[in-house]
């Protein structure tokens, strides 16, 4: 079978990895670069235009769509999906997943534990926020941050009404969140694919950062999960619409909290932290729905 894994640099790892993953199952593996798509859109006859030749012939699609692109991206998924071709990751579940305040009411609403958050529209009145998280120390992200950045912890109150009046001077959307101190600075992600988590580890923080990104210079070990905290991700994909997905989890006092749910998750960290072939699970899943 023939299978497009969209991804603007083809020397990232988790390209890489599943560029390799397909061809040892000999599928015929080709690596777009969606934002140089172009798109026709014409009546029961849509089709995609790359280098100038019209694509064709394809099985299944793998996203690999980075947040500064989401809109361009999210576009040439759809098109594939017009086309009646498999997609890994479907436009819908992408768009909604890359809308932080989004996700957490659709997590919400499923029932699924959080860590108490506030959102307002640049509200004056930044210590009644501040008191719904459940007071400081708190969590500020910007809802436009990813792997860390944006995020900043405020020990005190005087600071986080500092933090939340500086960007609400800057007009920065942002949400706060409770801090979990029994957490440790730790967090854990879940690679879940068609509805089943098939690798987990536990990222750990460097000294004195809260935040346990890799990109951070945190590190990861591979983690067995409790029944509730495997049972939480594997909800959390789903009602995302994701089938494939990183579920970021806390371990906390009243259970596992979700943090985020992530449409474009990396291998490397999960596959180095679990020793498993994490790609190659993602080549059977887009199998399986490709020859429905």
């Amino acid at each position: 079978m023939k299978f497009v894994i969209l991804s603007q640099n083809p020397n990232l790892y988790s390209t890489k990895r599943l560029m390799e993953a397909g061809i040892a199952k000999g599928h015929d593996m080709v690596i777009i670069d969606h934002s140089k798509c172009d798109l026709v859109i014409e009546k029961k006859k849509p089709g995609l235009i790359y280098k100038g030749k019209e694509i064709t012939g394809v099985h299944g699609v793998i996203p690999r769509i980075g947040a500064s692109i989401t809109f361009y991206g999210t576009a040439v998924v759809r098109q594939f999906e017009m086309m009646k071709i498999f997609t890994a990751v479907e436009s819908q579940a992408l768009v909604r997943s890359r809308d932080k305040l989004r996700s957490l009411q659709v997590l919400s609403r499923a029932g699924l534990g959080l860590p108490k958050t506030v959102f307002s529209n640049y509200s004056k009145d930044v210590g009644a926020i501040i008191e719904k998280a459940g007071g400081a120390p708190v969590v500020i992200k910007l809802l436009e941050g990813t792997q860390g950045l944006g995020v900043v912890l405020a020990d005190n109150r005087n600071s986080a009404e500092s933090i939340l009046e500086a960007f609400n001077g800057l007009q920065a959307r942002v949400i706060v969140q409770e801090f979990i101190k029994e957490a440790k600075g730790a967090d854990i992600r879940a690679f879940v694919v068609d509805g089943q988590v098939v690798g987990a580890m536990k990222r750990q923080g460097k000294e004195g950062e809260f935040r346990s990104n890799l990109h951070r210079g945190g590190s990861a070990n591979i983690i067995e999960l409790t029944d509730e905290e495997e049972n939480a991700a594997i909800k959390a994909a789903r009602v995302m619409g994701l089938g494939v997905a990183g579920v970021d989890l806390l371990q906390s006092s009243r259970g596992p909290l979700i943090l985020e749910v992530n449409s474009s998750p990396g291998l490397e960290g999960i596959e180095a932290a679990t020793g498993k072939d994490i790609a190659a699970q993602i080549i059977k899943y887009v199998e399986r729905h490709a020859e429905e």
